[in-house]
């Protein structure tokens, strides 16, 4: 089995065992062992909550260096459209467009022109006879990811089309390769993201063999360069996308631009799990379409941005005043239709975390043990273990990860019991005669 890519990591010299990310991470990845923070690969979801509630800076995400555009003769920029609510006194996109050239890459195509792309897309499938509803956004990669291994029934509710920053690849390589007449492994597409889960969509495409994306700088990597840029007095006219695509940058952009009414856009991922949960239960039978997003406020949220995400979302809706919101038109996605792949290849598969062995008679076992032990903890989850929860300290206590006795309450009625034993004992013990002979003094 491949290895699965994960572009959150923990840097254990400045950890410092505390418990802030074990009570945050929404599928209870992580674990604190021997005063350092641990993370499970098969629950992770690459959200990055535990990057944002680290007070120590151990938990950190891993993206491609600015220097790595380096490496392709062409170098093509795919800003998210949340990149434009970065700046302040920022009143045209296309100084910030202009400022990814003055870096270093000889084009620039924008996500947001390639999110309207995807909203048409959407619009056929929501149009279509029997489609499972309500759709789910694919657009998140952790919201996907997030389904894959805690909702595994509702993996065939995700949308099957490809992200904007995969479409937004495939398009920008096209359309570079046969303006300059060059070959496409001759050009490296970037993508410039507010977010670990892109990272981890690229190395580990969902519903596609190989990503269309070279590679995935952090916004916080190139916002210093960018800034000096800025300045520059000589400005090109680089935007295409309209307000439908930039709104993407924030919640309800992606839904409000479907035309239909009944939708919900959630974002942050503890919203986004109440929701799903509702969903599952059948609770929301008249949705037609869910726009999830892990982080708070939308991609403007996400741990790898530089701006505070309120700040940024006022930006972004300052900027959508003054942009043009032409739609697509119907030439350009025909076109676009011919010249790329917009569906999902493969299956999104479901990956259920709770697998206590391979064996069903042993996992049943197993499942048994676990509700035994759960029943005699105390039922606090406090974290003081290590685990987030009694239950799942029971589940790493069946898998042979934890004891009992990481429960400071176990602990102390097992300190409690074995102290009253001792006092037996030593009520038991023989005297010696000397010792009779000084008490009898």
């Amino acid at each position: 089995m491949e290895k699965y890519y994960h572009s959150v990591t923990l840097d254990k010299d400045k950890c410092k065992g505390c418990t802030n990310c074990i009570k945050r991470c929404p599928t209870e990845a992580i674990r604190v062992r021997d005063g350092k923070a641990m993370i499970i690969n098969e629950r992770c979801i690459d959200c990055g909550e535990c990057i944002l509630i680290c007070p120590y800076h151990a938990k950190i995400a891993v993206t491609d260096p600015l220097s790595i555009i380096d490496s392709y003769p062409y170098k093509i920029a795919l800003p998210a459209p949340s990149l434009y609510g970065q700046f302040k006194d920022i009143k045209d996109i296309n100084k910030i467009l202009n400022s990814l050239i003055e870096i270093g890459f000889d084009q620039v195509f924008e996500v947001a022109r390639a999110a309207e792309f995807v909203s048409e897309y959407i619009k056929e499938i929501l149009n279509s006879e029997g489609v499972k509803k309500p759709l789910i956004s694919s657009a998140c990669p952790a919201v996907v990811r997030l389904i894959q291994v805690r909702f595994p029934e509702l993996v065939s509710n995700i949308v099957r089309v490809e992200s904007p920053m995969e479409i937004a690849a495939q398009l920008a390589k096209k359309e570079f390769c046969a303006k300059h007449n060059v070959s496409q492994d001759q050009v490296g597409v970037f993508f410039i993201t507010p977010c670990a889960a892109k990272m981890t969509s690229i190395k580990n495409p969902i519903g596609n063999g190989k990503s269309n994306v070279d590679g995935a700088i952090s916004i916080l990597d190139v916002y210093s360069p960018m800034i000096d840029k800025l300045k520059s007095n000589e400005v090109k006219s680089l935007q295409e996308a309209s307000r439908a695509g930039i709104k993407w940058a924030i919640s309800t952009g992606e839904s409000s631009s479907l035309g239909i009414e009944n939708y919900l856009a959630v974002d942050g991922i503890h919203n986004v799990i109440k929701v799903l949960e509702e969903i599952e239960d059948n609770k929301l039978t008249k949705l037609d379409f869910l726009e999830g997003q892990c982080c708070v406020g939308g991609c403007v949220g996400g741990p790898l941005t530089f701006e505070n995400s309120y700040v940024a979302n006022n930006r972004i809706k300052r900027l959508l005043k003054d942009v043009d919101s032409s739609p697509v038109s119907e030439g350009e996605l025909i076109e676009a239709k011919d010249e790329i792949i917009w569906k999902l290849q493969k299956d999104i598969m479901k990956k259920p975390i709770l697998k206590l062995d391979a064996n069903i008679n042993i996992a049943i076992k197993k499942m048994k043990e676990m509700e035994r032990i759960y029943r005699s903890l105390p039922g606090l989850d406090c974290g003081s273990c290590g685990s987030p929860s009694c239950r799942t300290l029971a589940e790493d206590i069946v898998r042979n990860n934890a004891s009992e006795m990481d429960c400071v309450f176990k602990l102390r009625e097992k300190v409690r019991y074995l102290a009253e034993e001792m006092i037996k004992i030593s009520d038991k013990i023989p005297t010696s005669h000397k010792e009779d002979k000084d008490n009898d003094a």
